[in-house]
């Protein structure tokens, strides 16, 4: 007969066997209310750029709705790895899968907008003289802001690989250092990306050219955006002890995901900046 109080049956099960076969933590709302918030999204931005009336108003509601889900259900996430102990390997694996497979689908939709640059530039049509670039259109110089983007850029991954080894090392002072150097350079190549797109000759509607050059680069920005914000997360919880030498998921997959950035900013350099210009 067991004489075990009901209140030590959670540590049994975290220290037991059982514990490390679950690969799901408890159910959660927001993935599904997430959704939904993303798919009225998507729609109130439609409405909106079909001159729909109200549609501002549904757009900011719904980006709204977007945020609170996401901040609420990373908040869960926190406490259920952090506070509760809740993320076994098994947990800890289909994240990383699952991080994995959302940088997979990322590189797709890069993939994508280097497919269409690299139709319209090889084969360039009639509309456009069978010219690229097109006539009129005063492309930027690669060896000036994008060449120093470039570095900036690889010199933050270099930093986020610091700051990782740092954790491993269990130096988490370097490791909060080497991450906020990291942010700064993201945030300096934001500013210079900005100036550029304000001081460049041409718009997104000049041309296939001007479409696809604001596309794969105004998105590869929002990207570093994301990035910079995922970091800064990252930073707080690193001050405020949530990472250790041996778990540090959440890090991990900042770090792939900046790493992921800073390579389709390579291609980009070379293909959009470099050959197509």
């Amino acid at each position: 007969m067991s004489t075990a109080l009901p209140h030590t049956k959670p540590l049994l099960k975290f220290y037991g066997s059982t514990y490390e076969m679950n690969h799901l933590v408890s159910v959660s709302p927001w993935p599904l209310l997430t959704s939904f918030t993303t798919l009225a999204l998507v729609t109130s931005l439609t409405l909106f750029m079909h001159g729909y009336k109200y549609s501002v108003f549904f757009f900011f509601v719904s980006l709204i709705s977007v945020l609170l889900c996401m901040g609420i259900w990373w908040r869960d996430v926190i406490r259920e790895s952090t506070f509760e102990g809740n993320h076994s390997t098994k947990v800890q694996l289909g994240l990383k899968l699952g991080m994995i497979l959302f940088i997979i689908s990322e590189i797709m939709f890069f993939f994508a907008f280097f497919w269409a640059f690299f139709h319209s530039s090889i084969s360039p049509a009639i509309e456009i003289a069978m010219n690229w670039p097109p006539l009129g259109i005063e492309t930027l110089n690669p060896f000036a802001i994008p060449l120093l983007n470039t570095v900036i850029l690889l010199s933050s991954g270099a930093a986020v690989t610091w700051s990782h080894h740092a954790i491993l090392e269990g130096s988490f002072f370097d490791s909060a250092v080497s991450l906020a150097f990291t942010i700064v350079l993201a945030m300096i190549f934001t500013a210079c990306q900005y100036f550029e797109y304000i001081e460049s000759s041409f718009t997104i509607s000049d041309s296939v050219y001007g479409s696809s050059f604001f596309m794969a680069t105004g998105f590869h920005g929002f990207h570093v955006f994301v990035g910079t914000c995922f970091l800064f997360v990252c930073l707080l919880r690193l001050i405020s002890d949530h990472f250790t030498s041996q778990h540090h998921l959440g890090f991990e997959a900042a770090a792939w995901y900046w790493h992921f950035v800073d390579v389709v900013w390579l291609g980009l350099f070379i293909t959009v900046y470099w050959w197509g210009g």
